[in-house]
């Protein structure tokens, strides 16, 4: 029968023509897709991937900043390994990694949520944020467009032990304040927690009012027949629903609590709180390049290790709506 066909229908028709034709348009395809991004992965791979590379290669080496680079092993990971300096600052950085995204989603989610749907029974609408949500919104992410520089130095007068803001405040109401950025381990570390979360809680409000408006009202309204409060509907609708939201959310927290390097260095006194960073800019300080790199490395593999984890153990069936 394919042999009937073959003589009966025209030449252009004929089912390897057809075979070839197809053959010809999944070729054609590709060609486009690879001419399409032939220029942006040859301008990534040689600003972006290009540095990783290199970073990797001299932290093998005792390069000094000068041309000459040799090639020492594993040298610079044993002396990291035993520098109790690296330790210490590296317990600060993971205790941020752990704990800002923690406190900065919650709350984010906390606000968005009341920005979109926790408002009061409107006429007409079943579900509606608080009055003046919009300018809320506003608000929450002002200080997404200020400078991280300019943050630290605001933050660092609010929190001075002698003239700051939050200890004048203290005073007032007769209690003694902490000395936040020139005592004990722990009011700096708060100190450092708070800044962060103040800095980045509003893109995750906006992020997450994004994602929560998305989501069909119908859905909020069956909620409500059903007789869900708001607490039972955040955790039974609006959370499932945005988790992929959430779960990417936690992963670029984490990294931007990884790499909080300016709001240490301009906020926080040498003595007081280190972070990994910071640790790493002071060996470039002193000519210790091969070293310095390789704890860069160190944070690369901290930020993949922990957006594994995080891809891992936030993983669930995608919810379709």
């Amino acid at each position: 029968m394919l042999f009937a066909a073959a003589v009966l229908l025209p030449p252009r028709f004929t089912p390897q023509r057809v075979r070839y034709d197809r053959r010809y348009r999944t070729l054609d395809k590709y060609r486009f897709i690879v001419g399409f991004l032939a220029i942006p992965l040859a301008f990534y791979g040689l600003f972006v991937i290009s540095p990783f590379l290199q970073a990797i290669y001299y932290s093998f080496t005792d390069w000094s900043g000068g041309p000459v680079a040799n090639f020492i092993g594993f040298d610079n990971y044993v002396k990291m390994w035993n520098d109790e300096r690296f330790w210490d600052s590296t317990v600060t950085s993971v205790t941020l990694l752990v704990v800002a995204p923690v406190v900065t989603l919650v709350l984010g989610m906390f606000f968005a949520y009341m920005i979109t749907a926790g408002g009061r029974h409107r006429k007409g609408q079943a579900v509606s944020g608080v009055a003046g949500s919009s300018l809320y919104k506003v608000v929450y992410f002002f200080p997404q467009v200020l400078s991280v520089a300019i943050i630290a130095v605001i933050w660092g007068r609010v929190f001075n032990t002698n003239s700051g803001l939050l200890n004048g405040s203290l005073d007032l109401v007769g209690i003694d304040g902490p000395a936040w950025l020139g005592g004990e381990y722990s009011w700096a570390l708060i100190a450092m927690l708070t800044v962060l979360s103040w800095s980045f809680v509003g893109f995750y409000v906006v992020l997450f009012s994004a994602a929560m408006g998305s989501i069909p009202r119908d859905i909020y309204e069956a909620a409500l027949l059903d007789g869900a409060g708001r607490s039972r509907t955040f955790f039974g609708v609006t959370l499932p629903l945005i988790w992929d939201t959430v779960r990417t959310g936690w992963i670029y927290m984490g990294i931007q609590a990884l790499d909080s390097f300016a709001i240490v260095l301009v906020m926080m006194p040498k003595h007081v709180l280190k972070v990994t960073p910071v640790f790493l800019y002071e060996r470039f300080q002193e000519g210790q390049y091969g070293y310095a790199t390789s704890i860069g490395v160190v944070l690369l593999v901290l930020s993949v290790v922990f957006s594994l984890i995080i891809m891992r153990v936030g993983s669930r069936d995608r919810i379709e709506f």
